[in-house]
């Protein structure tokens, strides 16, 4: 008899009464119990996640900053009312920790009293961290301790940024403060270095002025020194001549009863006399005249110096501007020009004081010399008029006195003029030193102050000045400088679709091990038959294999329509899920065709190092290394990559390689399961007194 005939005949058996019909109901059944109640229960457990309650304490007193009311636990607190993960509830501190303990909370939220004074200390002079104070309890639920920490994390990541916010926000404003203050320092670096540039300008014409001052006063004092050296023996001479015509008048009157004898006897004498003092009286006057025209020069140089120096002071030193260092230099140089121009005044106005007596003074010489020039033509005649000579005689003598007299006051006067020239000449001199100086300082002055000028403007240009809008842009990209661009390939809809490619095939697994309990793995007619090997092996494994096509029918129907599960290819996945119930059929039968009673407890060892080894909930890297060691060698291991690839979606070449798997696997199964009937058809002791029964 051929293999389906027989599949057929082991499945009439269950039409035989209601229990075996009953049975085969509930053997189509069973895969629903594993696969579409485990996924019901697990399908969006984070959708729900509002009804867990969790226990919420908001002690946080509140700040103020800057005129400001920050109030950080209640922002959070409506932040968590309005995300819905959890079912919060405000209780206090000692309500949240007996509740926690007692199983009425799964987890408390604390938000201290000192909350948002922590929070804004961070834009004041000592920052502190804000604390967010979470408590669970593992003995009440394990896993809503892990959901926490990842809700948490993005309610700390959210009060951190607005927290941070507030701090940038500050900070930003202070650099336009300090944009601005900049900006102001240059705009006076700029007036400081136009006023400088106006100093050396003047710096330059005092430099320039007291030069020639210098030049002038040098000139002045030596012609006073040559006035005065004149003047020296213009006195001398004036006094010998005063002495001769005292002499002569003494000797005029002494002998006028006896003059004519005198006159007679002395008329060359007479004569020679006259002509000395008209030659004196003549250098005399010439003299005069330049020492007049030398004073009001030399006053003049010396108040043009002096004025000079109070106009660069005014400018450099007095008003508004930040003074100089060389302002006390300059100031003791204005007062010494200013002595200088006092001197000068002194000696015109010397010179000017005695213009009417210089007048007179010429007058007399001129007089004098033509007295006397008259007294050496008539000197000759002398003796015919006696009376009018010795008239002429005192009346020299006279003149000649007045000379000495006047020209003993010029001399004295020349020489404190030549001294106080002298004094002049030497101050304007350290006074030209001194604005030389002080025209090289200015000029490094001049470099300092455009070099302070262009780093102040450069400053200004790398200092920022934000606006609200710049800020408000900055301040957010800073407060959160990384922004995860998450993008998930083939993503599943919930969680249920996640762990769908896990409890599927074990459902078909439990679905093959329950029909084979139902079922025998090889059949006794054919065995009893003598029929081939491989017909026995195929009549055991087509009706559980066939029975697994129906499961799958009606499991894949409940996930889809009645959970919702959505399958990127829905049609392989059905046709890959028939191929894997048909392997875990091969495998199943072959281990309890192999073992007797022994190979069911085998199959419930494959199922459980297949699930601990598939990776169907966490990554099997995660897993010791035992498990790592056999995922390979397991069917499970290529399903359930398989049908992640089938049900969300992606490459898959996984899906050809598991099939390839799968049917390699079934193969071998199945040839090790007529390797088995072979062996059976011997009777044996251990066959009619088996160890062990199921």
């Amino acid at each position: 008899m051929r293999s389906p005939k027989l599949a057929a005949l082991e499945l009439k058996r269950f039409a035989r009464g209601r229990m075996p019909r009953a049975a085969l109901v509930a053997l189509l059944l069973l895969p629903l119990l594993y696969g579409a109640l485990y996924l019901w229960s697990f399908w969006d457990p984070y959708s729900r996640l509002d009804k867990v309650p969790v226990a919420l304490v908001n002690a946080d007193r509140g700040a103020v900053v800057d005129g400001k009311r920050i109030d950080a636990g209640d922002e959070i607190t409506k932040g968590l009312h309005d995300s819905r993960t959890f079912d919060w509830r405000e209780v206090g501190a000692d309500e949240a920790r007996e509740g926690l303990e007692e199983g009425r909370y799964y987890l408390s939220l604390t938000m201290p009293a000192d909350f948002s004074t922590r929070i804004a200390s961070s834009s004041g002079d000592s920052p502190e961290t804000g604390a967010l104070q979470v408590r669970t309890n593992d003995s009440n639920n394990y896993v809503v301790g892990s959901i926490s920490k990842a809700v948490f994390s993005e309610v700390r990541a959210s009060a951190s940024s607005n927290a941070s916010r507030t701090f940038l926000d500050k900070i930003f404003i202070s650099f336009s403060d300090l944009h601005g203050k900049t900006q102001e320092a240059a705009d006076g670096a700029d007036r400081l270095s136009d006023g400088i540039d106006r100093a050396k300008e003047g710096s330059k014409s005092l430099a320039d002025g007291l030069t020639t001052a210098k030049e002038k006063t040098g000139e002045l004092t030596g012609g006073l020194r040559k006035l005065n050296t004149a003047a020296g023996r213009l006195e001398t001479g004036t006094q010998a001549v005063a002495d001769g015509t005292q002499s002569l008048a003494d000797k005029v009157n002494g002998l006028s009863r006896t003059a004519r004898p005198f006159l007679k006897d002395n008329t060359r004498q007479i004569a020679d006399t006259a002509e000395l003092v008209a030659d004196t009286a003549k250098t005399v006057r010439n003299h005069l005249g330049t020492f007049a025209k030398a004073a009001p020069a030399a006053e003049r140089a010396a108040k043009a110096a002096s004025e000079d120096l109070d106009d660069v002071y005014a400018d450099l030193c007095t008003g508004g501007a930040e003074p100089l260092a060389a302002c006390p230099r300059l100031k003791a140089a204005k007062e010494a020009a200013a002595e200088a121009a006092e001197l000068a005044t002194d000696v015109n106005t010397l010179v000017e004081d005695a213009d009417g007596d210089l007048a007179t003074l010429d007058r007399q010489l001129a007089a004098l010399e033509k007295k006397a020039r008259e007294l050496v033509e008539k000197a000759p005649g002398l003796a015919d008029d006696l009376d009018a000579a010795v008239a002429g005689v005192n009346a020299l003598n006279t003149g000649a006195h007045k000379v000495a007299t006047g020209m003993a006051q010029l001399h004295t006067g020349l020489g404190s003029a030549t001294s106080g020239s002298a004094g002049i000449d030497s101050g304007v001199g350290r006074l030209n030193d001194g604005a030389h100086s002080l025209d090289g300082g200015i000029f490094k002055l001049v470099d300092g102050s455009d070099e302070l000028a262009g780093g102040l403007h450069d400053g200004v240009a790398k200092i920022p000045d934000y606006d609200k809008r710049q800020r408000d842009q900055r301040t957010e990209v800073m407060a959160d400088p990384v922004q995860l661009a998450a993008q998930s390939l083939h993503k599943a809809p919930n969680y249920g679709t996640g762990f769908a490619p896990y409890f599927i095939p074990l459902s078909l697994w439990v679905g093959a091990m329950v029909a084979y309990m139902l079922i025998q793995p090889l059949n006794r007619r054919a065995l009893a038959a003598g029929a081939s090997a491989w017909r026995i092996a195929l009549a055991g494994w087509l009706p559980v294999a066939g029975i697994g096509a129906l499961q799958v029918a009606a499991l894949m129907s409940v996930l889809h329509w009645g959970l919702g599960l959505e399958m990127a290819a829905p049609a392989l996945t059905v046709g890959f899920l028939v191929l894997v119930t048909g392997c875990f059929a091969a495998v199943v039968q072959w281990l309890n065709a192999k073992f007797g009673a022994a190979g069911r407890i085998l199959v419930l060892v494959a199922l459980m190092l297949q699930l601990t080894s598939a990776g169907g909930t966490y990554p099997v890297q995660t897993s010791p290394g035992f498990f790592n060691a056999i995922h390979p060698y397991l069917p499970m291991s290529y399903v359930v990559e398989s049908l992640r690839r089938l049900i969300t979606g992606g490459d898959l070449t996984p899906v050809l390689t598991g099939s390839a798997v799968l049917v390699a696997f079934t193969a071998a199964a199945l040839a090790l399961t007529a390797l088995a009937a072979r062996g059976k058809q011997v009777w044996t002791m251990d066959r009619l007194h088996p160890e062990l029964s199921l």
